[in-house]
């Protein structure tokens, strides 16, 4: 599962990189932990304004149907295997797919003697996740904007080792598939990562103190304890 990632990037500069329009008017300030239920940025396609749009939206995705918005903090990851059946995401992800921008992700690894210990996966100029956003009105006073970030089988021994499941990460040439500005079949959409995503992509231990929500900071995805890099994983 994908619980935490960071994004470091401006909305200005994700504007640009996603040739979309910023509505986020300053309202973003990056973040190197970013948890479930705060407010992070994404790329969608705005039907009203015929163009792509990058905004803020709630991590959680809150179904339409729901009696409360309390149930997005258990709906921020759907399984790449059943997003297109499930009630909750069936509909988002027939046409309400999104880009999720970030600088990588945090997985943790259960020791053999107990606790967990984090990692960071990133890879030069970050990631973006498939998304799937949806809105949740209360009468006509409040209506929320929610996303949720497909996961998938990890890809790879060393990813694998770590954890048995990974964010979709979308490679450039299928962000307009996914946004639905190409035609693309089901199993297209759902092709899963692409193996040369393994290629240039770091698996890095850093401290515990992202485990902590209130802990922000570029030092979250400093490499701990002298670690070397992503040839050689402590403890693997």
């Amino acid at each position: 599962m994908c619980g935490r990632y960071a994004n470091s990037k401006s909305s200005p500069s994700m504007a640009a990189l996603f040739d979309a329009e910023d509505l986020i008017a300053g309202a973003w300030t990056p973040s190197y932990n970013i948890a479930p239920t705060v407010q992070a940025p994404l790329v969608r396609r705005s039907r009203s304004r015929e163009e792509r749009v990058v905004e803020l939206a709630r991590w959680g995705l809150v179904p339409p149907w729901a009696s409360d918005p309390a149930v997005g903090s258990r709906m921020f990851n759907a399984r790449i295997e059943t997003v297109s059946s499930s009630r909750a995401y069936k509909r988002p992800f027939a046409s309400r797919r999104a880009l999720v921008p970030a600088d990588g992700w945090y997985e943790w690894r259960k020791l053999p003697g107990g606790g967990k210990q984090p990692y960071f996966f990133t890879r030069p100029g970050g990631v973006v996740f498939a998304g799937l956003w949806d809105t949740w009105k209360q009468g006509g006073d409040l209506t929320l904007l929610t996303f949720t970030v497909l996961t998938c089988p990890a890809l790879g021994e060393a990813m694998e080792t770590i954890h048995d499941r990974m964010p979709y990460v979308l490679p450039p040439e299928r962000y307009a598939a996914w946004l639905g500005e190409e035609d693309a079949a089901e199993g297209e959409l759902l092709a899963g990562p692409v193996p040369s995503l393994l290629d240039d992509l770091e698996i890095r231990k850093v401290g515990r103190g992202v485990g902590r929500a209130t802990n922000d900071g570029p030092e979250l995805i400093e490499p701990a304890d002298g670690d070397p890099g992503p040839a050689t994983i402590p403890g693997l």
